[in-house]
């Protein structure tokens, strides 16, 4: 029996509320903010790509969508983001 592989559907990002699509920002600059800090590889990487000057640009990205999105979200989640800001910021010192 072979199995069939349901293909990824694409997803409409102008279909997000803008809540969910600056969340969506978030993680992905975040992501790439690990990457560039030296803490995390790139996908398909086999060694860190340190760039603290990419870092720099997506962690003030990440700290002004949190300011902006914070407001409107529930207490625990804005904390959450808040944590996850310091992290960031934290590491970034550490790894310059």
């Amino acid at each position: 029996m072979t199995e069939e592989r349901e293909k990824p559907q694409a997803i409409d990002l102008t279909a997000l509320e803008l809540d969910q699509l600056i969340e969506l920002f978030i993680s992905i600059l975040s992501a790439k903010a690990w990457q560039h800090i030296g803490v995390r590889l790139t996908p398909g990487k086999s060694e860190v790509e340190k760039d603290l000057g990419k870092a720099s640009t997506a962690i003030d990205c990440v700290v002004f969508l949190t300011n902006k999105i914070a407001p409107t979200l529930p207490t625990e989640e804005a904390n959450r983001l808040r944590a996850m800001v310091s992290d960031l910021q934290i590491n970034y010192v550490k790894n310059a």
